[in-house]
This record gives structure tokens, sequence and C-alpha cells, in this order.
């Protein structure tokens, strides 16, 4: 389960979280994990929001993995206000609420997805105007395989070598 945060939590409140499930949180606190057991992923997240509600300012829970039909779940609180928007929206298309949120969720991470790719393009067109293609793909490449700088920016020279100094920044 994937848990994401509407502010990081404090150290107090992680804490005391942890005595309640095991959790592993993100550099921001911002994010956790747990793996949780349950006779289903739905009820895995209910009973997660039952225990961790009162103790941390859950903004959505997630299953991380999809699941059998190749969804993943979502566990939201909704206001009544909220609820009574989602229903008179999904009764004007003809829908569930549920399959309205679904199609509307779907629709936005696609979206998301394709807006980062043409910023990813847009970066590459700039490197490109500095850099041959093969450079570029040599230091991809060198950064991808390279398990230590992984994680880390790092700046490759044009022959896709890395600088022989310790500081390390995205080109």
């Amino acid at each position: 389960m994937e848990i994401v945060l509407t502010r990081s939590a404090t150290r107090r409140e992680l804490h005391r979280a942890c005595r309640a499930v095991p959790l592993a949180a993100n550099a921001d606190r911002t994010r956790l994990m747990t793996v949780r057991p349950a006779k289903s992923p739905g009820r895995a997240l209910r009973s997660l929001r039952h225990e961790l509600d009162r103790l941390l300012p859950i903004d959505v829970l997630t299953t991380h993995y999809p699941d059998a039909s190749g969804k993943v779940l979502i566990n939201l609180v909704l206001t009544r206000a909220t609820r009574s928007v989602i229903r008179r929206a999904a009764a004007a298309r003809g829908q569930k609420p549920a399959e309205f949120v679904a199609r509307a969720v779907g629709a936005a991470v696609e979206r998301d997805k394709q807006d980062r790719a043409q910023q990813l393009a847009v970066q590459l067109r700039g490197l490109l105007v500095h850099y041959a293609p093969e450079d570029v793909l040599t230091c991809t490449a060198r950064i991808l395989l390279d398990r230590q700088h992984f994680a880390s920016p790092t700046q490759c020279d044009a022959d896709g070598s890395r600088p022989s100094s310790s500081s390390h920044t995205t080109p």
C-alpha cells in the first residue's frame, strides 16, 4: 500500500504511526509504504485507513501494484458536497459514481503521462542543440547502468565520460 499525505508527517506522528503499522517513508515524509495482509486489496485499504486516519494526515491510499484485473485501487475520503457533485456529474453521463471517478482519474493519469513525455522531449531537444545524439545516448546509458549514481544527477562530458571533479550537476 502507498500512503500519500496532505503534508509532511512530523517525526512524532510518524513514530506513533510506525508503532501501529510498519512503514517506510520517503525523504520528506509525504509518502509512505507498507504491506497489509487482508482478504482483498479493498479490505486492506479500508483497514489501513481505519488504523492510521487518527495518526497521520492521510490524503490518498492506493494499492502499489495492480490487482488481477490490472487496476490500482484508490481509497479517498470525500466530503458530502464532493460526493454530491460526483453523483450529479455521473448521472449526467449515465454512469455510476465509482465508474465516473475511475474514468476521470484514468484520464487525468493519462494526461499527466503525456505531459511528462512532452516535457522530456522538450528537454531532450534542448540537449540535442548542444550535444550529438550519440553523446546524449551514451551519457544516458552510463547513468542508468551505474547503480551508484542512478539516484543522483550527474554530468557527462561530450564524449560520454564523467567529469573528473567530484561535483555532480545535471547538464
